[in-house]
Order: structure tokens, then sequence, then C-alpha cells
């Protein structure tokens, strides 16, 4: 598929690979963004479009599911995780970037074992752009009072103090925080 095949609005192309350095990409990569563009078609197709963030193990992606299912029963709004973009990519951080450029907002599930996105969580609050439009719906522990490190701790500080972190103990709290986002 050629750039002027693609469902994706004019522009939007050149904005989003303007992040990657066009030296260091090949034509199977490129290719593959290309591909990935136009599977997302449903972010240019609703006002609203939420990335997903958090961790794939099982108990965890249920969450994530329970989340991006709320998301997704809004009117004109939709809702979707990484997995859901076929295409396996050398980097995962290019995958990443150019999805997170497009859509209107970056939600991460927070949870401490194992590990979730904490990556992502560097280049939320490492980018302007991104942290601007992230929310983090962090899972509370009873039994522990700093359950994350003092490195996530920081991250979650910074959305706290932008009103956009969320916390949760249950399922049920996780959705009310769900549909606490915009």
């Amino acid at each position: 598929m050629s750039d002027e095949e693609s469902p994706v609005p004019e522009g939007i192309l050149t904005s989003a690979t303007a992040r990657l350095d066009r030296d260091e990409i090949s034509l199977a990569d490129n290719e593959e963004i290309v591909r990935t563009l136009a599977e997302l078609t449903p972010v240019y197709e609703n006002d609203r479009s939420y990335f997903v963030l958090g961790n794939y193990d099982r108990d965890p992606i249920r969450r994530l599911n329970l989340v991006t299912d709320r998301l997704n029963r809004r009117e004109d709004a939709y809702a979707f995780r990484m997995v859901d973009i076929r295409g396996e990519w050398d980097n995962s951080i290019q995958k990443f970037c150019l999805i997170a450029d497009l859509v209107t907002y970056l939600v991460g599930v927070a949870e401490k074992d194992p590990s979730d996105f904490l990556v992502e969580q560097g280049l939320l609050v490492g980018t302007t752009e991104f942290f601007s439009k992230s929310h983090v719906l962090k899972r509370e522990y009873d039994d522990e009072t700093h359950p994350f490190g003092w490195m996530q701790d920081g991250v979650f500080d910074l959305f706290e103090k932008e009103g956009r972190l969320y916390r949760w103990r249950t399922d049920a709290e996780l959705l009310e925080a769900a549909e606490s986002l915009p």
C-alpha cells in the first residue's frame, strides 16, 4: 500500500514518522508502518481514541480488557491495546511512539507484580506531548506503602499533580476510574 492509498488523513503519516529516523528504517519497516497506520483507521473515525497500556500476563490483561471494553462503550470513542495492532516490529519503541502520536489519550494501568509498562512510563513523562495526554490508573495495595519503588512513585507523583492519576483496588474501582477519564 502506498501513502496515496492509505486511509490515514493527509499529513498524519508525515507527522508520525517524523519521530523515526528515516535513515535507520528499512523498506520492510516502512511498509509495516504504513500497514499499522491503516489498521488504526478507527482512531481517525472517532472523536476520541485511547491507547491502553499495561501488563499482558493473565490477570493483568483481563483488567486491561475491562478498561478497553469500558472505554469502547463510549459514543464516538475507540480504545485498543498495543497487541491489537498486528505486526512484529524490531523496535517496539518505534511502534509505541508512532501510535502514541496519533491517539487522543494514553491510558496506563499500573500494577506492581509482575512489572508492567515501565519503558512506556519513561516515554510518557519524558515527552511533553505524550505526558499532556496521558492518564494512569494506579493499583493500590492494602499491605504495602510503596509497592512500586521510588522511581515509579516519582512518575505517579507527576501525574497526581496534574490530576491525571486514578487509584483503584478492585475491578469495580478500576471500572469507576476508567469512567472518570475524559
